[in-house]
């Protein structure tokens, strides 16, 4: 939605029927169903880097300091040196279509959308950012103009985290929080053991070793999360945890080559353990020659997959003595994962359509 002013701060829809006497029964209109992703630069550029950054990391429940100490951090080093660095890195990642995340998003969306079409549920399918474009309040001001009085918001992490999913949450009720007419709200707060889920992941690694081999191991990489933030009442790691014992299950007796691993520490406090870059190393170092990584946290592939798994944690295996680096894609547009999507959103839309 293009427009002079935010949309959050457009005025409302006057209804014609506001002065009725008798006025005719209201039609629901259809459903409305807003998936919610992290976000990512515009390009892969240092400015539109910096404005991402600056959103992302004044998020106080991503960076858990006091904002009096983290802003003048933030403003007067990481701003001003990473997005240079960062830039390189986008680059070798970017798709023709633009960025890797907002692409696959983009077909996930299509994918829920067209698969409750085919089952005759009458939804609006949108996509927002939690930080960058599109983002939340447009994308919510879109499924209004389209009429949706219901809205169902599906973070596209599995694993609930306070950094992920509720951060989402606090953003769309935000953007309710400035209307007069506001829509019915539901939110769906993980899915991490959903049979489709898992089936999806599965399904894809069974494939990926049917078309090129078996590994001696396979390591789930999860995006990680200081450690304290599990302390403190965070669910997350939980989550990982059922999530990698039901996909060793499902893989049945080749469950057994499955590790788990956390990835994309930052700062030098400790965070969730064991390390992914470590882990291979010393895989290398003790002779696994052969590994496959996925990273089953992300839905859409992105700079923390196609950057730091399959480019530097590779590099990282190899150079350690490893011979066989594989890194398994994101879920991204496959049709199997689309329709399990969809079968998640169907059941929470239960009394809606």
């Amino acid at each position: 939605m293009s427009s002079l002013f935010p949309s959050s701060y457009l005025p409302e829809p006057v209804d014609p029927q506001a002065f009725n006497p008798n006025p005719v029964p209201r039609d629901p209109g259809p459903v409305g169903v807003l998936l919610v992703n992290l976000g990512t630069p515009d390009e892969p550029a240092a400015g539109a880097i910096r404005r991402y950054l600056g959103e992302f990391l004044s998020d106080p429940r991503v960076i858990e300091i006091p904002q009096w100490i983290w802003q003048p951090i933030l403003r007067a080093f990481i701003l001003t040196r990473r997005p240079r660095a960062l830039a390189p890195r986008y680059k070798e990642i970017w798709l023709e279509q633009g960025s890797p995340l907002l692409v696959w998003s983009q077909a996930q969306a299509q994918g829920v959308k067209d698969a409750l079409a085919a089952q005759g549920i009458p939804a609006c399918v949108g996509l927002g950012m939690r930080y960058g474009n599109p983002s939340i309040a447009d994308a919510m001001a879109e499924l209004r103009l389209a009429g949706c009085q219901r809205i169902l918001v599906l973070p596209m992490y599995p694993q609930y985290a306070a950094s992920t999913t509720a951060t989402a949450v606090d953003s769309v009720a935000a953007y309710a929080a400035k209307l007069r007419d506001q829509p019915e709200l539901r939110f769906v707060k993980r899915y991490h053991d959903d049979p489709g889920y898992i089936d999806a992941l599965a399904g894809q690694v069974r494939r990926y070793w049917a078309a090129n081999g078996k590994p001696e191991r396979l390591l789930l990489s999860f995006h990680g999360l200081p450690r304290r933030t599990v302390e403190q009442g965070d669910p997350y790691y939980r989550d990982c945890m059922e999530t990698a014992g039901l996909l060793k299950q499902r893989l049945g007796a080749e469950g057994e080559r499955v590790h788990v691993s956390f990835q994309s520490r930052f700062g030098a406090e400790k965070w969730l353990e064991p390390y992914t870059e470590p882990t291979l190393r010393e895989w290398a170092r003790q002779g696994i020659s052969q590994v496959d990584v996925m990273c089953p946290g992300f839905l859409a592939d992105c700079l923390e997959t196609l950057e730091e798994i399959q480019m530097q944690c590779r590099d990282a295996f190899l150079s350690e003595g490893g011979r066989q680096f594989r890194y398994l894609p994101c879920l991204n547009d496959d049709p199997e994962w689309a329709a399990s999507l969809a079968g998640i959103v169907r059941r929470h839309l239960a009394g809606w359509v």
